[in-house]
């Protein structure tokens, strides 16, 4: 009898430092190869040991956010034969953001004291790239270059960031399909999913990221431009400054096209000023590198090109400059300790003219986390030394790169699979959806993979 497991390799059933390992029949396969953003040093890095030396045919990426290809080095090292595959501007993008992580990791290796760090090296990743094989999407290719397992994959458009997938997985009769990091509606850039029809797979694979998050019936995403173009407006004309801090992947080049959009429409003046700083610059580089041949709601459209972008003095290495009346989009999008949307902080939080504007998540336990929980006035704590008191507008606003759970919860009933493993949740993200799947597809078996648990399917 044929042999079909799954495992995952995560430190714990939880959003973070995601991987699984695939066993079919023989054939394994390792999907993402993430970095857990909370934990340090070697604490960081899947269980890569579970899985036997040099077994693996094949290492899937499905998109370059860290938690999803921060340890992609070690996990080569790991299974020195298998090819990497992913789809070609994720590789762009992956190895740029590899080549930062060695650089944070280098500087942290004094400043917390990891001797481990860091975990890779800049020849390293430069090495291991021969291995990596660029897919496009929707075109499937063997699992192994001389077809001899009879494996076959395909990537599908999974519209969370510039070349990120989600994966077919087909073996004789057997359908596996794992969604990745997913977003169905679109961005302002970049188009939405584009998943296949799925017709009751024996294994879908699926993020549940904002299954706790319950959004107003009455949501448009074009409620939400507008409200934060009013914002930056009002802002603009009381003569202060907006900070948006955005993720260097994904949110920077969603935000900055949102400005430009705003420009053309009117509702923020034409010749404001917008800055940009940190590896956001890098990575939007990389977006308009394929601004021609990758899904966009702007076809052709170049940020750094088409738009009067400030990327700072990058001679001089200098801290951005505020100026009164100007756009800020700043990473890290937490507001992490010596990133540039924290140094930029330590003077512009005490203006009451500015206002800090979040586009996306903030883990608590982040200086970006406490400033949301903070009230005007309170003092923050930037980082060891700083500690600022909190006088500007503090506003919120919605626009996850992540699918809603009804979208997702659509998507799983639609396809009706035999075995439905829930994955990229938090606690009660997951209850939420276990609840409801257990109403809506009684006959599926639905789990949630925990750390080193073999599941047959």
């Amino acid at each position: 009898m044929p042999s079909y497991t799954f495992q995952s390799l995560n430190l714990r059933a939880e959003i973070g430092g995601n991987s699984y390992a695939l066993n079919l029949d023989g054939d394994q396969i390792i999907l993402d190869a993430g970095m857990h953003p909370k934990e340090e040093g070697p604490a960081s890095i899947p269980r890569y040991e579970e899985v036997p030396y040099d077994s693996a045919k094949a290492i899937v990426i499905t998109h370059s956010h860290l938690d999803h290809i921060g340890t992609l080095p070690i996990a080569q090292r790991e299974q020195p034969s298998a090819p990497v595959y992913l789809t070609p501007a994720c590789a762009a993008l992956g190895e740029a953001l590899l080549h930062n992580s060695v650089n944070v990791m280098s500087s942290q290796r004094e400043e917390l004291g990891i001797p481990e760090y860091p975990l890779f090296h800049h020849r390293e990743i430069d090495y291991l790239q021969d291995r990596w094989m660029l897919r496009a999407y929707e075109k499937p290719f063997p699992l192994d270059p001389a077809e001899e397992s009879g494996t076959m994959l395909t990537f599908y458009d999974a519209g969370h960031i510039l070349g990120s997938a989600g994966v077919l997985i087909e073996k004789d009769e057997l359908t596996i399909f794992y969604t990745g990091d997913v977003h169905f509606e679109g961005h302002t850039l970049i188009k939405g999913a584009r998943f296949p029809e799925l017709h009751e797979p024996d294994l879908l694979i699926m993020e549940t990221t904002r299954g706790s998050d319950e959004r107003p019936n009455d949501y448009t995403r074009r409620d939400e431009e507008e409200r934060l173009a009013k914002e930056i407006r009002d802002c603009l004309e009381a003569g202060g400054s907006a900070l948006i801090p955005v993720f260097a992947i994904g949110k920077t080049q969603e935000v900055l096209t949102m400005l430009d959009n705003f420009k053309a429409e009117g509702l923020i003046p034409d010749k404001t000023p917008v800055f940009i700083g940190g590896l956001s610059t890098k990575m939007t580089m990389l977006y308009d590198r394929f601004a021609e041949s990758t899904r966009r709601r702007r076809p052709g459209f170049e940020i750094l090109r088409d738009m009067n972008v400030n990327t700072g003095d990058k001679r001089r290495r200098a801290p951005i400059e505020y100026k009164p009346g100007a756009i800020y989009c700043l990473s890290s999008g937490m507001m992490s300790e010596k990133t540039t949307s924290n140094i930029f902080a330590r003077g512009f939080l005490q203006n009451p003219q500015n206002s800090l504007l979040f586009v996306g998540y903030a883990d608590p336990a982040t200086p970006a986390g406490a400033i949301k929980a903070a009230s005007s006035g309170d003092v923050i704590r930037l980082d060891g030394t700083h500690r600022i008191q909190l006088n500007c507008l503090v506003e919120e606003f919605d626009f996850s790169g992540h699918a809603r759970r009804e979208e997702l919860l659509a998507f799983a009933v639609k396809a009706r699979p035999k075995k439905l493993l829930l994955v990229h949740g938090d606690p009660p993200a997951v209850a939420w959806f276990q609840e409801k799947l257990a109403l809506a597809l009684p006959e599926t078996e639905v789990i949630v993979p925990q750390p080193s648990a073999l599941i047959h399917f």
